[in-house]
């Protein structure tokens, strides 16, 4: 039995804070002793898959630096006391944050979309 395998993880909790794992696209099989489960590469083309998960976790790491920069462009809205050449660069920042954060969610769905579709 191995106890340090780095491809075992448990099958029911397939994320880290919400996001999902390198493997969580690929198909996997539990061990019945230790209730482990390891992904199964079962062709060439499942490296597609976890390129696909590998993009998926950092369009979720850019969605949270997003609304970062939303919290960030509202306290220097707030802090801009008036002066309209800091309040027209504040409200840059949350427009480019916002698009920023519709194109991180976007594309996490179609690459969730694709990568279940591929066969995940």
């Amino acid at each position: 039995m191995e106890i340090f395998n780095i491809f075992a993880a448990s099958c029911t909790g397939k994320s880290f804070y919400g996001f999902p794992t390198w493997y969580s696209y690929l198909p996997s099989t539990t061990d019945p002793v230790t209730g482990l489960c390891t992904p199964q590469l079962t062709n060439i083309n499942d490296i597609w898959l976890i390129v696909a998960a590998v993009i998926n976790i950092l369009l979720r790491l850019a969605a949270i630096i997003a609304v970062i920069m939303v919290i960030v462009g509202g306290v220097k809205i707030t802090a801009s006391r008036g002066n309209p050449q800091e309040i027209a660069k504040a409200r840059e920042t949350l427009i480019y944050s916002v698009v920023g954060l519709v194109i991180a969610i976007s594309a996490s769905l179609l690459i969730t979309f694709v990568a279940h579709s591929l066969g995940a």
